[in-house]
């Protein structure tokens, strides 16, 4: 703690000298000059006059520092910014326009003034900068925006302005209320995903990069044969492609038509992947029992590898007629997609099991590059007491969770169950049918999200009766 004698200010003797000197000089030619005009015929009057005038000139000074302050006024002239001028005197500070949110990246110079001259630029159209990233590159730097823009201003328009500042390769796209979160606090939100979800690395690498396309290529064919298909450890960058090594074999690509990727984001992509590595397979094991019309229970929960072998009985159970219309193809071959079809890094899979144990249904939400897949099987015994419906309804949810826009189906025309539960879902639909194939795509919206597990208060509803809604999709 300072004490009071420490804490007091140092006594400047020098300047109070100098002071008093400087006050008997005053005093000195004051008193030389009233002797000088006292001793004259008109002095004492002259004297009196003066005293008048110094009062005067005094009173002025003192009203006229109080109405007028000291800064300088605000640039008006025919040369000045009408909506910087408005906002600078206040008569436009008050004034309420719509606003929207633009993420922008522009590449500037490395040199001083280039960031104030984007600054000054966006201020001209009472532009408010929320948030700022730097990326530093080999020749100039990357400057990422979060903008609060008027809602009057176009896109073209923004980037007229980025690049007469001295912007170039200027991207711009629409932002939400969500890339507010500033920049560590993301991070660690997309890292705490991943650690608790091995299937949550893909969509964390989209939400962290932004707009792009990430494909999983595993490193064996569903054949068993090798792909071919391998990245060092350390990753490689090529402008707008990135290519990680998947923990679970194989590369992770992701790509972007344009706007290349910087060593920044690059490490930050590279950081979330050793995470998963270390990590190892994980998968969140909540689960919810549901009471059946008949009155049996079962239990809805998410699946992994582990799920193999059961997931193969109950292929053995199935008819060929119900692998038929799931997997489109060969129906020898249905065990050969298993393996890729339960792995997290390809997207979620629900389990559906009796109180036995025995798995009877599985459900998958998988993930094909910018668009994501929903397919259902059940067991024969099983169908036509609303499973596939339950499950379809819940992978919707979670798409829509995921950020997801659209989920598509791809099954055959005559599956008149499979249309029935995509309907049911009352969302907008398309439908594209060739050659006997149907792809139904229900565009989501956030209304579509359902309860999901760990939401649903065990064993508390019946399922709906809906008919074939179990027999589905490709892969």
């Amino acid at each position: 703690m300072t004490s009071a004698k420490s804490a007091r200010r140092p006594h400047h003797w020098r300047r109070d000298l100098i002071e008093l000197a400087a006050l008997f000089t005053a005093v000195a030619v004051a008193d030389a000059i009233a002797n000088l005009i006292g001793h004259q015929p008109d002095g004492p009057y002259l004297l009196g006059a003066s005293a008048v005038a110094l009062i005067a000139t005094a009173a002025f000074h003192t009203w006229w520092a109080r109405r007028h302050s000291h800064a300088p006024p605000p640039d008006t002239g025919a040369g000045a910014d009408p909506g910087v001028a408005a906002a600078v005197t206040g008569s436009g500070a008050d004034e309420v326009f719509e606003t929207v949110l633009w993420r922008m990246r522009t590449t500037v110079r490395d040199t001083p003034g280039t960031l104030a001259a984007l600054c000054i630029a966006l201020a001209r159209h009472r532009i408010d900068i929320l948030t700022l990233q730097t990326h530093p590159l080999a020749e100039g730097t990357v400057d990422e925006f979060l903008l609060r823009a008027p809602a009057a201003l176009t896109p073209q328009q923004l980037t007229r302005e980025i690049s007469a500042a001295g912007g170039s390769s200027t991207w711009i796209e629409r932002a939400d209320a969500h890339d507010l979160v500033d920049t560590p606090t993301r991070v660690l939100g997309l890292a705490t995903r991943t650690a608790l979800d091995a299937a949550e690395l893909p969509l964390a690498l989209r939400q962290l990069l932004g707009r792009c396309t990430i494909h999983s290529l595993p490193a064996l064919s569903v054949t068993g044969r090798p792909t071919g298909e391998s990245a060092p450890v350390e990753g490689v960058l090529e402008d707008t492609v990135m290519r990680l090594r998947d923990p679970s074999g194989g590369v992770i690509t992701v790509e972007r038509p344009y706007l290349p990727f910087t060593p920044t984001e690059f490490a930050r992509a590279r950081a979330l992947v050793e995470l998963d590595t270390r990590l190892g397979p994980r998968v969140p094991r909540s689960e919810d029992i549901l009471t059946l019309p008949e009155g049996n229970e079962i239990t809805v929960r998410r699946a992994d590898r582990s799920d193999l072998g059961a997931a193969r009985a109950m292929h053995d159970r199935c008819s060929e007629r119900t692998l038929g219309l799931r997997y489109h193809g060969p129906v020898r071959d249905a065990d050969r997609y298993l393996d890729h079809l339960l792995s997290p890094r390809f997207g979620r899979t629900l389990a559906v099991q009796t109180a036995s144990g025995r798995l009877v249904a599985l459900g998958h939400l998988l993930w094909d590059g910018d668009e994501t897949e929903v397919a259902l099987l059940v067991e024969d015994d099983w169908q036509r007491h609303g499973i596939g419906s339950e499950l379809l309804g819940r992978l919707v949810a979670l798409a829509v969770e995921a950020g997801c826009d659209s989920v598509y189906a791809v099954t055959q025309a005559h599956n008149t169950g499979m249309v029935a539960a995509m309907r049911a879902l009352s969302l907008p639909l398309d439908y594209q049918i060739e050659e006997g194939t149907l792809v139904i795509t229900a565009r989501l919206t956030p209304s579509a999200a359902q309860p999901t597990a760990g939401s649903v208060t065990p064993a508390a509803r019946p399922l709906p009766r809906t008919g074939q809604a179990e027999q589905q999709v490709r892969r």
